[in-house]
């Protein structure tokens, strides 16, 4: 086997340096957390149409060795970081990117050795077909990570968070249009969803999933309800906040914010779980890994007790439990929803996410999977 010739081996490995930092960097990598090789594939065309210059004047063969050698330890690299920043080998996002990039290859050689049209012309075609590409390959990347949509099971909520018309006073209400917080949305996204103040007055039909994301204070008719419908067979995700940290619309102490710690004890004693508190000293998300899923909590508590019917996940930050004929999730934290901790950067990228929060949730109350064809690969993420 010919190594390929000195210069083909620096120019190669130049380009492949080159595209390891600028998908750490511009990527996404760094910013969501994530070190998957598909976020390479937006990125190709503009090292490899410079290394294509920078190589013009060689011969096709030794071009060629170039590109191979800049692609090879590219995606080397990637596997490497994969392998030691989050266990795992993509070997279906290296080959996509593979793909990508020798397409990305042969496109830039063949524009860079053209006659014709003259360099004038060309940088502007060259320009247009690097944004196209870019264009296009988030497409791709927004349907391949996109979960399968989950069946339209009616959802009903009870929460105290400022997730409807979260606009914030009347004033900017009425200046912008009441909207709803993009949790509440996403959460509709799925399928029917009902926001009530009372289980006792509004019951669940059969069929129905219940979230309790951090109630207000429930009336004991409501604790019944909420007791019947998981026993009796029901679906269920309880967020009960040891220590809420969202944000409050309304000055503090004013009643109308959300009671600072889950007021759902007697539930939970009812069923022999235990919250304890969250530690004051948090100050920044920790990452949980829950059956391939990707959460980001904040401040939040521990179950330190449950039935042997009860699952703890996550170091006790969650429960999984058979209660009755039901099935309940139990998280110790509500400000999960809170948008800024998994909503995609940018945000008409959904594919960009910062946590799988809403496609785990959607799994949870309507059933189905969680995840595309090409899951995020989390860094770091406290796998229980």
């Amino acid at each position: 086997m010919t190594l390929p010739p000195p210069g083909a081996l620096l120019r190669g490995a130049l380009a492949a340096a080159a595209l390891l930092a600028l998908c750490w960097l511009v990527g996404g990598q760094a910013a969501l957390g994530r070190i998957d090789p598909a976020l390479l594939l937006p990125l190709w065309p503009l090292p490899l149409a410079g290394l294509a210059w920078t190589a013009r004047r060689v011969s096709g063969t030794e071009r060629r060795a170039t590109f191979i050698v800049a692609i090879a330890l590219t995606l080397i690299g990637q596997a490497l970081l994969a392998a030691w920043l989050a266990g795992a080998f993509p070997w279906l996002q290296l080959v996509l990117s593979a793909v990508g990039g020798s397409a990305a290859a042969v496109g830039a050689d063949r524009v860079v050795q053209a006659a014709r049209p003259r360099w004038l012309l060309r940088a502007p075609l060259i320009a247009a077909a690097i944004l196209g590409w870019f264009a296009a390959a988030h497409g791709l990347l927004e349907i391949a990570y996109r979960a399968p949509a989950p069946r339209a099971v009616p959802v009903t909520m009870m929460t105290s968070l400022p997730l409807r018309w979260s606009g914030g006073d009347l004033a900017a209400m009425l200046a912008e249009g009441a909207r709803d917080d993009p949790a509440l949305d996403r959460i509709a996204r799925g399928g029917p969803l009902r926001l009530v103040d009372s289980l006792a007055d509004h019951p669940l039909a059969r069929g129905d999933a219940l979230l309790l994301a951090h109630p207000p204070a429930l009336a004991p008719r409501d604790l019944v309800a909420i007791d019947a419908f998981v026993r009796g067979g029901g679906r269920a995700v309880i967020l009960a906040d040891a220590l809420s940290s969202w944000p409050p619309r309304h000055p503090l102490g004013d009643p109308r914010n959300p009671p600072v710690t889950s007021l759902l004890t007697p539930l939970l004693d009812h069923w022999g779980i235990t919250l304890a508190a969250a530690p004051n000293a948090e100050t920044r998300p920790i990452a949980v890994d829950v059956g391939g899923a990707h959460l980001r909590l904040f401040s939040a508590g521990r179950f330190t007790q449950a039935p042997p019917a009860c699952m703890r996940i996550a170091g006790g930050h969650l429960l999984h439990c058979r209660i009755g004929q039901g099935d309940a999730w139990l998280v110790g934290d509500a400000d999960m929803l809170f948008a800024p901790l998994w909503q995609p950067q940018p945000r008409w990228a959904a594919h960009l996410r910062r946590a799988d929060t809403m496609e785990w949730l959607d799994a949870r109350l309507r059933g189905g999977a969680a995840r595309g064809w090409l899951r995020p690969l989390w860094i770091g993420a406290a796998a229980d």
